[in-house]
């Protein structure tokens, strides 16, 4: 029987050996997808047939379908959901397809031969085994010197195969890979219970003496390396860096090397590397001509120190090739957005675009809903909850916002379970996570990491995890900060949740009934609606300045009545709500000396008009119109009423007076009860309400002041102040030389 450890390595060989594969892997199982990258076409699970494509990020075969649950995945997802089977009948189906074996039980099957993917030279070969002699000549290296670093000669499912041991800083074992051909996709295998380290851990102390070393994907180019006297350790695959478990190894080198292949490969290596606290040190090595450090030395090995140099003059710190490429990445975006970027009020344009993809009404809400999106950017995200009754739209309103944001600003799940946070390997920093109904949070546990990953900006989650050795300690770390939207049919959450959402509720008036089916009722032709410029705005605004400072700050706390103590979290939205708007619009605000976006009277007034009735209502200080006219229906039935054995207005009649559907009516009726304007006499559960009037309705409380409070004339009553330097007046509107894109 294979230890879990056996096979959870397995499956990450399984992984590795597929990567760049899965077109062919997919074709194989006859799973149809569409055949370029980012190109709309059916979805091979849910029959949708424009809302599936498939990008195969990193050669791991990623996709998403707007219609799916989960909306995206890897090749192995896609395996799963097309078929039906768990996490380890598609491991076994792709396996089967390399001819490989899942889980230790090795066959010694040969792999299949498995078309070539698209764009690629590579080709399939048949293992054949793999001798210490035949590695050596392959790799230009003498014999010896590879049996002083380790290698010998073994016997692998009755085939010669070439023993690699990963030892670590002690010199003992930590991790035994077998290399079973020489050419070919199908060249390695690792022994059950290995621990994957880094490759070469036993001479780090070399490294650490020069005070270098080169970091490198796999054995034979660390080998290369050693021969010629150079520090190196080498990674078990390109994907296969573990922060926790690598990065301490590192510490005490100054300069580090980092070989980038060009392939697949090297862009995973820099996936990891963005988010890895060696960054600061690592210089980037970019070979040219050949695949690897190997390959260099294979095509000359005469002159490879003198190319290796060449190659090592050339390494450019991964900080400014980092702010290199973040710089193409904006003049890019900036091309495409330019003209949505400049417009004064952005927010006007989105319920058109919103229009075209099938939305009708709810045009604040989604203006709203769009700028929470946008405050990922912030360090302070704001969260909110969609509330309203079943088919209301809510999704909905969602989905279409959604469309306007590129897919790395949100992930999107409708349930998920009570540890899945924690152990996600999702990135959640500066992004969304959208959870379509909030009873789709597992639990008081799953509460509680949402509670922390909101509050925190961070989670923190230690556990104890079974292992080889016993019980051991295990700290999770999830970075944010990370916003949540949640879509829900309930009046109010977990009492600890809701003061950390900005909530807001979806319309369920006859007018917006009514439109929606006007709308239904013509048939919808299809659009030309291009999100790409709404995309490129999203890119340039992640790539530049994004702290904004509100010169009128202090004015706007000192005209907001003190009335209640949740307005102490609601003002924050508020300002989050104007430094997202700021930021939107940052094409058109100035900056100031310290490169800080300064935010406008204009972008209070924008924010004033979408939430000012949220707020006050959410501290009690006014009422929605439809909780008002709620109230005022029980109030005239009461007096209608003259049966004195009657007690109490049934939801029914409400709803009749009301002229809604009782669903509507009683989610109506159970948030007036909830906010104490209405009291239900019946005390027996599962018996009709008993409606009768409570506390009386409040009046209008102006919570919000006008922007004019904020403004002298035509400039802003707050100046700029930085310490050290003179006030900058800040005027209501500026334009920005941007020649530079």
């Amino acid at each position: 029987m294979p230890s879990s450890t056996g096979e959870r390595l397995d499956f990450l060989f399984t992984r590795e050996e597929a990567r760049g594969y899965w077109p062919s892997i997919l074709q194989t199982l006859n799973i149809a997808v569409p055949s370029k990258p980012m190109q709309h076409g059916p979805c091979p699970v849910c029959g949708g047939k424009d809302r599936f494509r498939f990008d195969d990020k990193d050669g791991l075969g990623t996709w998403f379908c707007n219609q799916c649950t989960p909306r995206a995945g890897d090749g192995f997802r896609l395996v799963r959901n097309v078929t039906g089977c768990d996490n380890k009948g598609a491991f076994r189906l792709v396996a089967n397809v390399l001819g490989l074996s899942a889980g230790g039980d090795r066959k010694g099957a040969q792999r299949k031969s498995v078309p070539t993917p698209p764009d690629t030279t590579a080709t399939t070969q048949h293992s054949v085994g793999c001798t210490l002699r035949d590695y050596a000549q392959a790799k230009g290296l003498p014999e010896d010197f590879l049996r002083s670093v380790g290698l010998v000669d073994c016997r692998y499912q009755g085939r010669p195969a070439l023993r690699m041991p990963y030892r670590n800083e002690a010199g003992l074992d930590a991790a035994i890979r077998y290399r079973v051909s020489l050419t070919g996709p199908d060249r390695f295998r690792w022994k059950g219970g290995s621990r994957l380290v880094l490759y070469g851990l036993w001479r780090l102390r070399d490294a650490k003496d020069a005070d270098y070393a080169v970091l490198c994907e796999g054995e034979s180019d660390a080998q290369t390396l050693w021969f010629h006297g150079i520090q190196a350790l080498g990674l078990p695959g390109a994907s296969n860096w573990n922060e926790a478990r690598d990065a301490g190894s590192l510490d005490d080198i100054s300069t580090i090397y980092l070989t980038i292949e060009p392939d697949s490969g090297g862009k995973a290596v820099k996936k990891w590397l963005a988010k890895s606290k060696i960054r600061s040190r690592v210089r980037l090595v970019h070979l040219t001509g050949v695949k690897d450090l190997s390959g260099l030395y294979i095509s000359n090995p005469g002159g490879f120190r003198e190319a290796w140099q060449q190659a090592l003059d050339a390494a450019q710190p991964y900080v400014e090739a980092e702010a290199q490429e973040r710089q193409e990445a904006a003049d890019q975006a900036w091309r495409q957005c330019a003209d949505l970027a400049r417009t004064p009020r952005i927010l006007d344009l989105v319920p058109p675009a919103l229009q075209a993809l099938g939305m009708v009404g709810e045009d604040r809400r989604a203006q709203l809903l769009f700028l929470i999106v946008v405050s990922r950017l912030l360090d302070r995200p704001i969260s909110t909850a969609i509330k309203g009754p079943s088919s209301a739209g809510k999704s909905f309103l969602v989905e279409v916002v959604l469309r306007l944001f590129p897919a790395t600003a949100f992930y999107a799940l409708t349930a998920m379970s009570e540890r899945a946070l924690a152990y996600s390997v999702e990135p959640l920093s500066h992004r969304f996570l959208v959870l379509y109904e909030a009873a789709g949070i597992g639990g008081d546990f799953a509460s509680y990491l949402i509670r922390s990953l909101l509050s925190e900006g961070r989670l923190r989650y230690e556990t104890v995890e079974k292992t080889k050795d016993g019980l051991r300690p295990r700290l999770i770390e999830r970075e944010g900060p990370t916003g949540l939207i949640v879509t829900t049919t309930a009046t109010k959450l977990h009492p600890e949740n809701e003061t950390r959402f900005f909530s807001f509720i979806v319309s369920d008036t006859r007018e917006q009934t009514k439109q929606i089916l006007r709308a239904l009722s013509v048939e919808r032709k299809q659009t030309d609606f291009d999100p790409a410029p709404w995309h490129a705005l999203q890119v340039w605004l992640e790539h530049g300045p994004q702290v904004v400072a509100i010169p009128f700050a202090g004015a706007l706390a000192e005209h907001i009545p003190p009335i209640a103590v949740r307005l102490r979290r609601d003002f924050r939205a508020v300002l989050n709500l104007i430094r997202a708007h700021a930021l939107l619009h940052r094409a058109t605000r100035h900056t100031d000396e310290d490169g800080q976006i300064i935010a406008t009277v204009e972008d209070y007034a924008a924010i004033r008009d979408l939430v000012a009735d949220i707020v006050a209502e959410g501290i009690g200080a006014t009422v929605s119109p439809s909780i008002r006219e709620t109230v005022e229906a029980v109030r005239i039935l009461s007096e209608l009423d003259t049966d004195d054995d009657r007690k109490g207005i049934k939801v029914i009649d409400l709803s009749e007076e009301l002229a809604l559907d009782k669903s509507a009516t009683s989610r109506r009726v159970r948030a007036a009860v909830d906010a104490g304007y209405l009291d239900n006499l019946e005390s027996r559960k599962g018996k009709p309400f008993r409606l009768v009037l409570d506390e009386p309705l409040p009046g209008e409380i102006q919570v919000l002041p006008p922007p004019e409070t904020l403004v002298d004339g035509d400039r802003c009553s707050v100046a700029v102040q930085t310490e050290g330097k003179q006030p900058i007046n800040v005027p209501t509107m500026r334009e920005i030389n941007l020649d530079a894109y």
